[in-house]
């Protein structure tokens, strides 16, 4: 089974609770909008690594930025219909978008081309109201969302 963990920034503004989510970089993404938004997550070993370091490890690899300091409130885990259980925290914060610098991922494209191709992990990062969030986010971390608002509520 794959884990993962991330940290899902959140922001209190005039028009309510805002996320920062990161739009899946590569080629199979790049076209979609609705299931193609995530919490700045990745993968790690359960045996080598906590989750809570792996979500902070994770979110200096995605987005190039050393992870906020601040509460970090649980969010407890979701399983996605790719089988893999995710992990994540929220933390208040804020975040300028145009300050992030993405790590990148190498991957053969297009397939059995032989041509390996360099992709950033995350290729758009953005705030989003809770409602907007929703229609955009990979479907299982929606419930990221719900434990958030019960939580700022």
């Amino acid at each position: 089974m794959k884990t993962s963990a991330g940290l899902l920034l959140f922001r209190h503004t005039d028009e309510g609770l805002e996320v920062l989510l990161g739009h899946m970089g590569g080629p199979f993404f790049a076209r979609r909008d609705a299931g193609a938004w995530s919490v700045p997550k990745g993968e790690y070993e359960p045996d080598s690594e906590s989750a809570w370091d792996a979500a902070r490890r994770e979110f200096q690899e995605e987005l190039g930025l050393p992870p906020p300091d601040g509460e970090a409130v649980p969010l407890g885990e979701v399983r996605q219909t790719n089988g893999k259980v995710v992990t994540a925290w929220a933390i208040e914060a804020d975040l300028d978008p145009a300050t992030v610098v993405p790590g990148v991922f190498s991957m053969e494209w297009p397939p059995k081309s032989g041509q390996m191709r360099e992709f950033p992990e995350l290729d758009r990062v953005e705030w989003f109201g809770l409602e907007r969030a929703r229609t955009v986010i990979v479907k299982a971390q929606a419930a990221f969302l719900d434990r958030l608002a019960e939580h700022s509520a």
